[in-house]
């Protein structure tokens, strides 16, 4: 009896971990999704390009890239952590490639910047790819290149760094868009980000 207690017990530990546990390891073990990771700013304004594209199976707005676990909001926008505002994609390849990915990335950010994006300053607002392996590391840095030759920009100071710890931020950031549209566009508005974005890429 003593033995059958103690192993319900493991076992509901071992599930009560999974989730927190998946919140940090970006690693996918389904075989059928795989997790891009990038930051551009405000986390808010990166959800909705992911969201529309189909084969991006959810977003998750969080922090990463930095050294304390665990940051909260009020930490990470103080600029204390290290972190980036980021996003966690979970896409489907067979349904939407990194390159896309990428592609719908570099037209929502501005590029030319570094440690800001738009209206938000600080080292927590860097543009940055957070690739997951060899292929997202290959794939960024070849995007980047093309940026590059296209001689569009003077400089480039989007980050290309490994994929670290991914901390979920806290849940009335999710989502943001969808559960306050009025206070998100006028952020978005007062921000300057479409104006400069179509400054930057031209109009959509």
């Amino acid at each position: 009896m003593r033995i059958s207690l103690l192993v319900l017990f493991l076992a509901a530990l071992a599930v009560l971990a999974a989730p927190a546990a998946e919140g940090k390891n970006m690693s996918d073990n389904d075989g059928k999704t795989a997790v891009a990771t990038f930051a551009g700013g405000c986390f808010w304004c990166m959800e909705p390009p992911f969201d529309k594209l189909e084969g991006v199976v959810s977003t998750t707005s969080g922090y990463t890239g930095g050294q304390t676990e665990n940051p909260t909001y009020e930490e990470v926008s103080a600029g204390t952590t290290g972190h980036a505002e980021a996003l966690r994609v979970v896409y489907d390849p067979a349904k939407v490639s990194y390159q896309k990915l990428l592609e719908v990335f570099w037209r929502n950010i501005d590029p030319t910047v570094k440690d800001r994006q738009f209206c938000d300053v600080g080292n927590q607002y860097r543009s940055a790819i957070f690739y997951h392996d060899a292929e997202q590391k290959r794939l960024a840095d070849q995007s980047r290149a093309k940026l590059e030759a296209s001689g569009k920009f003077d400089a480039i100071h989007t980050e290309i760094v490994p994929a670290g710890p991914f901390y979920p931020a806290e849940d009335y950031h999710q989502n943001y868009y969808e559960k306050n549209p009025v206070r998100y566009k006028y952020y978005r508005w007062g921000c300057g980000r479409d104006k400069r974005l179509d400054e930057l890429w031209g109009k959509k």
